[in-house]
């Protein structure tokens, strides 16, 4: 009997009442319907103050006044360019990882230019354009957030990625995607590879049939206030800006119906770029269920037009203007439709941009500011002559992308040439011309002339089967070619971009703790408890988390 009590009693102490098993539920997992990542193109980080009077309470207010603003947001690699950018985001990792360490690089095995997405294996689906379509993310090395989403769910979270530029919808889409689509300007049509799928869904092919771009191309661009109130802009009419063919000055209105050539792709130069992504973005929304499944999904979008609008036009044109302005509408639309679909706090949203921008350096220059323009063609002659003066005959620069120089390593095995010579020699050469600061040989990069800050910056942007072999470093101020503006410096015009979480699991508030690109992907990975992409080098920005 002792030994029965005994029993009773404990069994008492550790059973739980029926009651409370009744009531208890076990704790579920909990994540938002659907995550939107926006990267705005050339999105430098003081746009979010430049326009802000003239900003609507519904678009980046809303993000930035309801969210966490990180305002000290940096690129931790130099060379900030498009597709870079994009993977830097998505990965939080670095080109010296990911390797996508440019726009185009030059492939030393093939012998020839190398395309970011390029893929010869996959063909266009959407388009009479073959050569649109053949894109596929099989260069990017390592995994994306997106990925890993679809991993964590074991492949029942959707992956969608929408942008004008085809990279901006494929690197951040990842290898595991539904589906990237981008913009074809030959066609008007948007289009994806087969590396997706083997036909547009329905929808897309309907909206492709309702022929927005003829009908935005003919509607012109007229600005979205009268040209008078755009105070925060240089005067409708540079010298340096952009003309639209058949147009005698960059002056408002355009005229855009008719224009020869590239017909369709004259849009991804005006806001009409941007209403188009935004279009597709809400149709993908609508008919992909997206958010309505048992899983979160995921929707990368890229807004490209900025970028060709700040290439063509300059950051301080009241063509860049009129494009933020109105990209702050399409934004306000998109989170108007998330709030009708999926409900307030069910989605949870990050903005950020591929790169910055610098300033005209003409206007610079009219103000009294140093900057200016390389003479690329002429420095490459002066390296040239030195190199033959030292060397003798011989083609020993094979090829140049990304401020870079790939040498002829099979001319210099035959000569008997050190790289650290031919450094010397380039070195001395181009430290003759304006607007060079340092040359860098990327093979000793542990003695390189060049400050802390700077050199982890180019370190972090050497792959050593995609780089060359010689890094130019600009001067601060000073951009290559002859359009308005340019970017791809590691300065801060260039790598200090926007970086503003909103919704689900986000407290508002803001920091100015320096934060850098490749702590996105971790933050993401840490709200929805799935493993961080495995090229990962950012960190978990803690503050943005409600408690």
């Amino acid at each position: 009997m002792r030994y029965l009590c005994l029993l009773l009693i404990m069994a008492g102490c550790f059973s739980t009442p029926l009651s409370a098993q009744k009531n208890d539920k076990p704790e579920v997992l909990k994540r938002p319907k659907l995550v939107v990542g926006i990267v705005v193109d050339q999105m430098r980080y003081d746009y979010l103050y430049r326009y802000y009077n003239k900003y609507s309470e519904r678009g980046f207010k809303r993000l930035i006044h309801d969210g966490f603003n990180c305002r000290n947001n940096h690129y931790h690699y130099a060379l900030t360019i498009t597709a870079a950018g994009h993977a830097s985001i998505y990965t939080g990792s670095a080109p010296s990882v990911h390797g996508i360490i440019g726009n185009d690089w030059y492939d030393k095995k093939l012998g020839k230019k190398m395309y970011c997405v390029a893929d010869t294996a996959v063909q266009t689906i959407g388009s009479s354009n073959i050569s649109a379509g053949k894109m596929s993310p099989k260069n990017l090395k390592v995994s994306t957030i997106t990925d890993q989403l679809r991993i964590g769910t074991s492949f029942q979270s959707k992956v969608i990625g929408i942008a004008l530029k085809d990279r901006g919808a494929i690197l951040p889409a990842g290898h595991t995607a539904n589906a990237a689509y981008w913009f074809d300007g030959k066609t008007g049509n948007w289009i994806t590879s087969s590396f997706y799928r083997n036909d547009l869904p329905q929808w897309l092919s309907d909206y492709n049939n309702r022929k927005r771009p003829a009908e935005l191309l003919s509607s012109g661009w007229k600005t979205l206030l009268p040209v008078e109130q755009y105070t925060e802009s240089t005067i409708d009419a540079k010298d340096y800006e952009f003309k639209f063919p058949g147009a005698a000055k960059p002056v408002f209105p355009y005229d855009l119906a008719g224009v020869a050539g590239d017909a369709y792709g004259i849009l991804s130069s005006t806001p009409h770029g941007n209403t188009l992504t935004k279009e597709v973005a809400i149709e993908a929304i609508k008919n992909e269920g997206l958010g309505k499944g048992n899983s979160c999904d995921f929707l990368a979008i890229s807004f490209s037009a900025p970028d060709y609008v700040g290439h063509a036009f300059g950051p301080t044109s009241v063509e860049q203007e009129d494009c933020y302005l109105k990209l702050d509408i399409d934004m306000a639309e998109i989170l108007e439709h998330l709030d009708k679909t999926l409900g307030k706090g069910n989605y949870l949203v990050f903005l950020t941009a591929d790169h910055g921008v610098m300033d005209v350096t003409d206007w610079w220059n009219e103000n009294h500011l140093p900057a200016g323009r390389m003479n690329i063609p002429g420095m490459m002659t002066g390296v040239k002559k030195a190199l033959k003066d030292r060397f003798g005959d011989g083609e020993f620069i094979t090829a140049s992308e990304n401020f870079q120089l790939y040498l002829n390593m099979n001319l210099l095995n035959a000569k008997n040439i050190k790289i650290e010579e031919v450094h010397k020699v380039v070195r001395n050469a181009m430290l003759d011309f304006e607007g060079i600061a340092e040359v860098l040989n990327l093979h000793d990069l542990a003695h390189a002339n060049l400050n802390d800050y700077l050199l982890t910056l180019y370190k972090n942007v050497n792959h050593s089967k995609r780089s060359g072999d010689l890094q130019l470093v600009g001067e601060p101020g000073w951009m290559a070619g002859p359009i308005a503006a340019n970017h791809g410096t590691p300065y801060n015009n260039d790598t200090h971009v926007p970086l503003l979480f909103y919704g689900w699991g986000i407290k508002s508030g803001e920091t100015f703790r320096r934060t850098a690109v490749a702590d996105t992907a971790p933050t993401i990975a840490a709200l929805l408890s799935i493993l961080e992409p495995n090229g990962n080098i950012g960190e978990v920005i803690e503050e943005i988390f409600r408690k």
